[in-house]
């Protein structure tokens, strides 16, 4: 199987949208503040905004995707004719295989917690008289760490697709020359035995 540019395209393609919007989540992360509820003593949460929310779970589909078709491509370290033999080539695509899923799945959980997380709001807290209330938000660096996470996924997905494409070709090729090896040598003793006939 030879690496092709267009999967090649799709998987980086990909991987760097989510990339951006798990950094747009990152920047665009719910804040809040208390104020005082003008009916009755309560003091409750107000929140700005949910963009954190939507870039993250988009990140998190767009990344599940890509990952979708990289293990489709390869059939997920299942078949290839490469892989059989033992080669190195064969033995870094399993070590980037098992990188790439680690680096998805903690992206994937960074970005599906941030955005559960930076979707729940705090609504009344307590009383007046009480100052050491506090608005639930997303900490810092949720969305950061997914992003970062997004970035080996890409780096580990795009080193395992060559790696399985190189180990997958590199047998084929193997298998290939040694059927022409065997059908070149077994040629002069055919005809030495015309040969021998004849006399």
């Amino acid at each position: 199987m030879a690496v092709s540019i267009s999967v090649l395209a799709v998987i980086i393609s990909l991987n760097l949208v989510a990339f951006v919007l798990a950094i747009g989540a990152e920047s665009r992360r719910s804040t809040a503040k208390v104020v005082n509820d003008q009916y009755d003593e309560r003091t409750y949460c107000v929140y700005d905004t949910d963009a954190s929310t939507v870039y993250g779970l988009s990140a998190f589909g767009l990344l599940l995707i890509s990952q979708m078709i990289v293990n489709g491509v390869t059939r997920c370290l299942c078949f290839g004719k490469g892989l059989v033999t033992g080669s190195c080539s064969a033995t870094c695509a399993i070590i980037l295989f098992i990188f790439s899923w680690l680096s998805f799945l903690g992206a994937e959980a960074c970005l599906l917690a941030g955005s559960a997380r930076n979707a729940y709001h705090t609504k009344y807290r307590g009383y007046f008289l009480r100052d050491d209330l506090s608005c639930a938000t997303l900490r810092r660096g949720v969305f950061a760490a997914g992003a970062a996470l997004t970035l080996l996924s890409l780096i580990g997905s795009v080193l395992y697709y060559w790696a399985h494409s190189r180990a997958d070709t590199g047998g084929w090729e193997k298998h290939q020359n040694e059927g022409v090896g065997m059908t070149s040598a077994s040629y002069p003793q055919q005809q030495q035995t015309g040969e021998f006939e004849k006399a």
